[in-house]
């Protein structure tokens, strides 16, 4: 019998939830998202378990993101409805767990990307490890970032949320307590502590708050000023310019972020910038269907597919985009992204 992707479980008052493809580093894949959906229902109707727990499996990571593998395949195999299903799935789960009436705690140590983001970012409590590594690094692979990155991004401090929308940067356990992507900072070790308390009933702020420790301002928040400055720019050319501008003044940190911008794909570029700047006047619900939009065009473009290829599939690192610098990128194709699709929008699951 080979083990079970996701155990949902009972544990005395908690609901654990443990991400269980540690050779995958817990990758959701679509039968995950139905589970945990499966659980959150049943025990929200069970008064004897009064939080839900998520952790994974193999101390690596949390959850590296969606399982990219098998959505290129379907997408390549002309399987497009089947990769939409699991995305239209996977964006009504992230608006169950932004919603979910008891708390619901993350364990986070080690990587969180995409689709692990999305099962944790928007639970009322999200407790950073010192493995701790989040990024959403979609514009890597010509994608975007998803699973309520659209609401959650534009709502950081700052310019932070269209800095990490537009490089992919990783963000360790102190930035992510300044930056509000975790609400707690425990060390690994109490980790165990922390889940049998909470298992065992306690409070679960009063939990927390025993285990926590203070965050010392990480990279990012040392170069807010910077990133503030250029990544509150009027367009993407506009935030290289002024990281330009910025590395001619002396700021390495500049320089590097736009060489590594330049890498991306432009066509993501663009999406991302679009979908944060329209995400800070939007309910979670709204962006949530907004990313649906996107996704639902994205699927029949190459650079996914391209991207994907190049890091997943072959490994060579060298992905050729549809475009090769932001200037191709035409702001009515992108804007074509956000439009309604009709009887084919996310809707109310």
């Amino acid at each position: 019998m080979s083990e079970p992707e996701i155990i949902c479980e009972r544990r005395g008052a908690a609901g654990l939830v443990t991400l269980n493809r540690p050779q995958a580093l817990n990758a959701i894949t679509h039968g995950m998202v139905l589970d945990l959906a499966r659980a959150l229902d049943a025990w929200e109707k069970d008064p004897a378990v009064t939080r839900i727990v998520v952790q994974g499996a193999g101390g690596k990571a949390f959850s590296a993101g969606g399982d990219i593998r098998a959505l290129y395949e379907a997408g390549q195999g002309g399987r497009h409805g089947e990769a939409l299903a699991f995305w239209r799935d996977e964006y009504h789960l992230n608006i169950r767990i932004k919603r979910y009436p008891k708390p619901y705690v993350s364990l986070i140590d080690g990587i969180v990307m995409g689709g692990g983001v999305g099962v944790s970012l928007h639970g009322s409590h999200r407790v950073a490890g010192d493995r701790y590594r989040f990024a959403m690094p979609e514009v890597a692979i010509g994608f975007f970032p998803d699973v309520g990155a659209t609401y959650a991004l534009p709502r950081l401090p700052g310019a932070t949320g269209m800095y990490l929308a537009l490089t992919g940067a990783r963000v360790g356990p102190d930035d992510a307590g300044g930056l509000g992507l975790a609400t707690h900072v425990v060390p690994s070790g109490a980790f165990p502590q922390v889940l049998g308390d909470l298992a065992a009933g306690g409070d679960v702020d009063a939990v927390l708050a025993a285990a926590c420790r203070a965050s010392e301002p990480g990279p990012i928040m040392r170069e807010r000023a910077v990133i503030d400055a250029c990544f509150s720019a009027e367009s993407v050319p506009a935030i290289l310019a002024r990281l330009d501008e910025a590395a001619a003044n002396g700021s390495d940190f500049a320089r590097a972020t736009a060489a590594e911008m330049r890498t991306k794909a432009p066509s993501s570029l663009a999406i991302a910038f679009e979908q944060v700047r329209r995400g800070r006047d939007l309910s979670f619900e709204e962006a949530m269907a907004t990313e649906f939009r996107i996704v639902s065009r994205v699927v029949h473009e190459p650079d996914f597919y391209e991207g994907v290829r190049a890091t997943i599939i072959d490994k060579d690192g060298a992905p050729r985009w549809s475009r090769t610098s932001i200037d191709e990128v035409d702001p009515d194709w992108v804007a074509a992204h956000f439009a309604a699709l009709g009887p084919a929008e996310l809707g109310v699951a």
